[in-house]
């Protein structure tokens, strides 16, 4: 059992003895998630693809919460805003923009990468390294204007 799965698993029991049932939902959706995870790839998750998990589960929530928020039902909304601070406690803390771009930068240079054609060995790089700690998305576009000046 990973570290950080054995983690949410104390934490599941603490919510259950202090009787806090709104985040011991949320702790039991989440471990729900990792198992189905490990019965579909038969075999126990590494603290990397819990954090995968995490993070596919927090890019749910927050399109829900625009999604409900749009549609003016707020009570669903904090209810998803609920399970994202849950959620969040359970990642690494985020790197700063600045330690991002030093690491894109180092990427590149081990990679040699010289254009936009090689975005994709500086992205197998550096998804390794930074997962849980950087978004993706914005990463993605930092690789790709860097590599295209």
């Amino acid at each position: 059992m990973s570290d950080l799965k054995a983690r949410i698993t104390e934490d599941m029991k603490f919510a259950m003895k202090a009787r806090e049932a709104d985040r011991l939902a949320s702790i039991r959706l989440l471990l729900a998630a990792i198992k189905q995870r490990e019965v579909d790839e038969r075999k126990d998750l590494s603290d990397a693809d819990v954090l995968a998990v995490i993070e596919k589960m927090l890019k749910q929530r927050r399109d829900s919460i625009a999604q409900y928020e749009s549609a003016g039902r707020n009570d669903l909304a904090d209810k998803e805003k609920f399970e994202v601070g849950v959620l969040t406690g359970y990642m690494p803390q985020q790197l700063s923009e600045a330690e991002v771009a030093a690491e894109v930068d180092a990427a590149i240079a081990a990679s040699g990468a010289k254009g936009p054609a090689d975005m994709g060995k500086v992205m197998g790089i550096l998804k390794g390294k930074l997962a849980g700690r950087a978004d993706m998305g914005k990463l993605s576009g930092l690789v790709k204007s860097k590599l295209a000046s």
